[in-house]
């Protein structure tokens, strides 16, 4: 995990009408590597995560993502999303769509795939999310951590070169968590690059190699999986305090 960052954020601010929710946020992603960025809600986090993606603009400061300038107010933003995916915490999977149909449609309209070649790689892509089974299974027919599991398998299919994933298990039970936990945990041990918004500390400290902890729009503390042991303010050693 080495040579030039593929996310970077440097000093960025968003405001959201009278509300300053980023004051000035700055961390840098190494290829290969996760991220988690823990906080308190209203901490800025999702926001920040968003950003990342250009679902946000933000007010000033720079966002590099692979190379393109997020902040670009000129950014094609397809090119931008062929190089990032978003998992987010409500599945957005098409319910008049089947997982296969769900799967291959961005590949087939984005980057004109053919039927076969896109059958193939959904029907890889689920395999590689434990869902193999799943492929003509409408989303009303599977779990929450099935859909969530399958919304992974749609973000992957497009071979992104990052991931983001916003609290994507804020929404399930302890036992559907773990499902979705384990494929991250699996994409993280083949080298995806990821940035995650998560409260599950005890995953972050398991998975991470960089942990951003945000408060009042801020990165408080950034370092390794360290810092959740022995925090050095009083604002994380509270968080943690509170979250384990």
């Amino acid at each position: 995990m080495s040579g030039e960052p593929v996310v970077v954020l440097r000093d960025v601010h968003k405001s959201f009408g009278p509300v300053s929710v980023l004051k000035g946020v700055s961390f840098a992603v190494q290829p290969g590597s996760v991220t988690a960025i823990i906080g308190r809600s209203g901490s800025g986090k999702s926001t920040a995560l968003r950003c990342i993606d250009r679902l946000e603009r933000i007010d000033a400061g720079e966002i590099l993502v692979c190379g393109h300038v997020v902040s670009d107010p000129h950014l094609a933003l397809r090119t931008l999303r062929l190089d990032v995916g978003m998992v987010f915490q409500s599945y957005n999977l098409f319910p008049h769509l089947t997982v296969l149909q769900n799967i291959t449609l961005a590949p087939r309209m984005v980057k004109h795939m053919g039927r076969a070649e896109a059958e193939t790689m959904a029907e890889r892509v689920l395999g590689r999310v434990g869902l193999a089974d799943k492929l003509h299974a409408w989303p009303e027919q599977l779990s929450g951590g099935q859909q969530q599991r399958a919304a992974i398998a749609r973000s992957l299919a497009m071979q992104p070169k990052v991931m983001l994933f916003d609290e994507v298990t804020s929404a399930l039970d302890p036992e559907l968590t773990g499902e979705v936990l384990r494929v991250i945990e699996d994409l993280a041990r083949q080298g995806m690059t990821m940035v995650m918004v998560t409260h599950e500390m005890g995953f972050a400290r398991r998975i991470a190699d960089q942990i951003v902890f945000m408060h009042e729009g801020r990165v408080w503390e950034i370092g390794p999986p360290d810092i959740l042991a022995a925090p050095a303010t009083p604002e994380l050693r509270q968080f943690v305090g509170s979250a384990l």
